[in-house]
């Protein structure tokens, strides 16, 4: 039996989960967020990258996870509240990653909000994960894009 490809809602794409890494506010696409879970013990990998934490097994699956403050660069500081520390689990391609993150915000609608491309100045990296910035209150939030965030390549996107 053939079943119809799930189609995207246009709407989809205006609604981001916000959490925070250190000072700073970011977001993620709703539509890419699958959960947010406690942070919990996690298997560390040797050999993996610096910014991977471990894996973790959540029903059934092994789940990578990432420290946000490593993946996007962003200096150490000391531990976040243990009771607001949150894995924020992507899933794009049908690949399920975490991002851990200091705690988690609210959600936002962009709707008639400019998205601005990222900040001039930064440095330019191929898998810089920030896509734009959206103003929000006094300030700013940082948008991800989930794909670069795990350095998701084009070909089947497998983690790279």
């Amino acid at each position: 039996m053939n079943t119809p490809a799930l189609q995207r809602h246009p709407d989809e794409d205006r609604h981001w989960l916000t959490f925070r890494i250190g000072a700073q506010l970011y977001a993620a696409r709703l539509s890419d967020v699958s959960e947010v879970i406690r942070d919990d013990e996690l298997t560390p990998v040797p050999g993996s990258a610096t910014d991977l934490l471990g894996v973790r097994h959540l029903r059934g699956h092994i789940v990578p996870v990432m420290d946000g403050r490593r993946r996007l660069g962003l200096p150490a500081q000391p531990e976040a509240d243990p009771l607001g520390v949150r894995i924020v689990l992507l899933s794009h391609a049908g690949q399920a990653l975490g991002l851990k993150v200091d705690a988690v915000g609210e959600l936002l609608d962009s709707e008639g909000l400019e998205i601005a491309p990222p900040p001039p100045g930064r440095l330019e990296r191929d898998d810089d994960p920030v896509s734009g910035v959206l103003p929000w209150r006094d300030g700013f939030v940082v948008l991800l894009d989930a794909r670069r965030l795990y350095r998701l390549n084009g070909d089947g996107d497998h983690v790279a």
